[in-house]
């Protein structure tokens, strides 16, 4: 039983109030008794609107699905469709011309283009090292990865011949970056070198010159003692380039978080990063290593001024949705408080420190506070979270349109939508982003009752996500957010694969989007090389001149139409679907592990989370409901699969395995869940079942 103690009628975990009001509360100068208070009349008046909201998807998914049910086997004519949902509410006016009018936003939001990161906040080791992957090594990235030729040798010491390449490819990369007047830096004898355009030289650093290209910036480091800069006859040591500039720390997606204990152990790592006192040690190698925030780093210009340069990525922080709920606190009824509106109000408390001056190093330099919101549905929902956000920033003494926000573009209704959901947050908004992922799952179930669907692998392939992509950037630009705010690409899901990324991500900047996501810092410094290449603020005139993709693009529904599968194109689909379902569902029923990288059936690494697994148990749900499958066949698929992921897993001492264990495998009795009783989940989302299981499996841990 967790201790609870009454603030203001709310019952709230004893840990998470002391935590509140001791670490948050106290240094900003907070009246306890006034934040309780108001936290309980903000929870009082915004809790019945956010359960409207959820009755409303509720509603309109009834009406779609009964619509489908009428038409079953006739084709969807986008005239009558789209009659269809805006009869119901589905669709809604286009809000005509408008501008957004977000202030004081950062550059690295506004006016810089470069790599982003998305890092599970519960983490603090990989918190560390994403706050610190605005600086990366260049050679360190080519020569660790598969980025230059072939992945790197296993063998232990420096390898001379892959240096050397890799030097010539980081010369490469200088000559297209930093070009010269005359000349390759591949010929240089010293880093004092005559630039094309010198406006590009930005002075000298305690290691050697610092360079700006398309907004961001290059250190060339000297170091003729270093072993490899001993090899160069210029004395060049490394190249280091500015690359994960802004990083989305999520309590969302990519982590496990079920109750008080994890809320607070989420909001702490929160704090620590923000506050400047994160500390984590660990052991790497037999090697006792500790991991902490960089500092800024100085810069000399040429008239004998000292500037800082920032060293830390600048951060948002990702909210949970308006689903679900958490029994870190109570609300008078006894129900628990709606997810979305305890952490609006506590990471913006938490912010508050930066605002207020109070933090070793600060984050938002113009006094913002970066909320992401994932998973809503259309303008209401956006125009309740501007709402929310107006509650939070009065309970907080913040002046109006602190909090700032990045809105999710993943869900149907709301890409269908998207400039009116843009206008209902007009005065906040400072990031719209597409989300392949939830999208595609969000896609499966709103037609989920119109027929089977393609096979995964062809959806990548089919006709709304191509519009849906291009969509987002062009709707962005109308309503101003060049300049203002950014407009952002998924993730590149494959760690291990920087030779495919450095091949197809160079694409997202092309699209005149000014960020995207990737899986690492390594792969953050590699796409970084990207937005040197690719001047997206000058694309973006003749990308906004473009005609926007319409509504019988992005509605088109991706059902497989005339098409007789052989059963062993079933079980080929069935088990992609089912070990990459089991693969991530153990991790996080039985280890509490939200994202991390899972082998797929390939055994290729994928950083998987929540996204890939609403894809997987939707996709599986709607080929039983339409009798491409049967039962027996998912259980097959389930039941050898397992064993596969068990295989997978051997080596891990803390793996729990699945196969044989039907009854008393948590995590295998997840899985099932989440594909036979898939069609009934709202909007196909996995937090519910997943969140029972954990907490089933932290109640057994609790009396093994």
């Amino acid at each position: 039983m967790t201790d609870r103690v009454e603030r203001s009628g709310l019952r709230v975990a004893a840990g998470l109030a002391k935590f509140l009001e001791e670490q948050v509360l106290a240094p900003i100068g907070q009246d306890v008794d006034a934040f309780w208070n108001g936290f309980a009349a903000l929870v009082a008046d915004m809790a019945p609107k956010n359960r409207a909201l959820l009755e409303k998807r509720d509603d309109l998914q009834a009406k779609i699905d009964a619509w489908h049910l009428e038409r079953a086997g006739k084709p969807i004519e986008q005239g009558e469709y789209q009659a269809f949902l805006r009869e119901i509410g589905y669709l809604v006016p286009e809000p005509g011309e408008f501008t957004i009018a977000t202030k004081n936003v950062d550059p690295e939001i506004a006016t810089m283009a470069g790599p982003q990161l998305v890092v599970p906040v519960l983490n603090a080791r990989f918190l560390l090292n994403a706050a610190n992957a605005r600086w990366g090594s260049l050679y360190d990235a080519y020569y660790g990865t598969d980025a230059l030729d072939a992945a790197p040798a296993t063998g232990k010491g420096y390898d001379p011949v892959r240096g050397a390449a890799v030097i010539a490819e980081g010369r490469k990369f200088l000559d297209q970056a930093l070009p010269l007047v005359a000349g390759s830096w591949t010929d240089v004898d010293s880093a004092d070198v005559t630039l094309a355009d010198p406006s590009q030289y930005v002075g000298a650093t305690e290691k050697g010159r610092m360079f700006k290209s398309n907004g961001l910036h290059i250190e060339v480091v000297i170091d003729p003692s270093s072993q490899v800069g001993s090899t160069d006859k210029a004395g060049i040591s490394d190249i280091v380039l500015e690359a994960a500039i802004t990083t989305i720390c999520d309590l969302e997606d990519s982590i496990a978080a079920v109750d008080a204990e994890d809320k607070i152990l989420a909001y702490a790592n929160w704090l620590g990063v923000i506050r400047g006192d994160l500390v984590e040690t660990f052991e790497k190698g037999g090697q006792t290593m500790t991991r902490a925030l960089s500092g800024d780093r100085a810069v000399i210009l040429e008239s004998g001024e000292q500037v800082s340069l920032p060293g830390r990525s600048l951060l948002f922080v990702r909210n949970v949705g308006h689903l679900m709920t958490n029994p870190a606190i109570l609300l008078p009824d006894g129900s628990e408080i709606p997810e979305g509106i305890m952490d609006a109000v506590i990471t913006s408390a938490i912010s508050a420190q930066d605002v207020k001056g109070l933090t070793k190093y600060g984050n938002s330099r113009e006094g913002s506070i970066y909320i992401v919101k994932p998973k809503m549905h259309g303008p209401e929902e956006c125009a309740f979270t501007n709402a929310l956000f107006d509650a939070v920033e009065d309970l907080l003494q913040l002046p109006r349109n602190t909090l700032k926000v990045g809105v999710m573009d993943e869900e149907r209704r709301t890409s269908a939508n998207l400039a009116a959901c843009i206008a209902a947050v007009k005065d906040r908004i400072v990031f719209i982003n597409t989300g392949f992922l939830d999208r595609t799952g969000d896609e499966i179930h709103t037609s989920m009752r119109a027929g089977p669907m393609m096979r995964k692998g062809d959806i990548k392939g089919s006709t709304w996500i191509a519009a849906y992509e291009k969509r987002n950037v062009a709707i962005g630009l109308q309503h101003g957010l060049s300049g203002k705010a950014q407009i952002g690409k998924g993730m590149w899901a494959a760690p291990d694969m920087m030779a495919d990324m450095m091949v197809q991500k160079i694409g997202h900047p092309k699209t005149g989007a000014n960020t995207a996501w990737v899986p690492s810092p390594t792969a953050a410094t590699l796409h970084a090389t990207h937005y040197h290449q690719v001047d997206v603020f000058g694309l973006r005139d003749a990308i906004a001149a473009e005609p926007v993709p319409g509504l019988d693009l992005l509605l088109s529904v991706p059902l497989a139409q005339g098409v007789n599968w052989s059963e062993a194109e079933v079980r080929e689909e069935l088990d992609n679907n089912a070990q990459g379902l089991l693969g991530y569902v153990v991790r996080w029923i039985d280890q509490g592990v939200g994202c991390s990288k899972v082998p797929d059936i390939n055994d290729v690494g994928l950083m998987e989370d929540r996204a890939t697994l609403r894809i997987s148990s939707q996709h599986m749900a709607n080929w039983l409901l339409h009798g491409v499958c049967t039962t027996e066949q998912v259980l097959d698929s389930l039941h050898r699969m397992a064993a596969k992921v068990d295989a997978q897993n051997a080596s891990d001492p803390l793996y729990e395995p699945m196969a044989g264990n039907w009854d008393t495998s948590y995590a295998f009795k997840a899985a099932c869940d989440l594909v036979f009783k898939g069609v009934e989940q709202p909007s196909g989302y996995t937090e519910p079942l997943l969140h029972a299981w954990r907490r089933k499996k932290k109640a057994a841990l609790v009396d093994a």
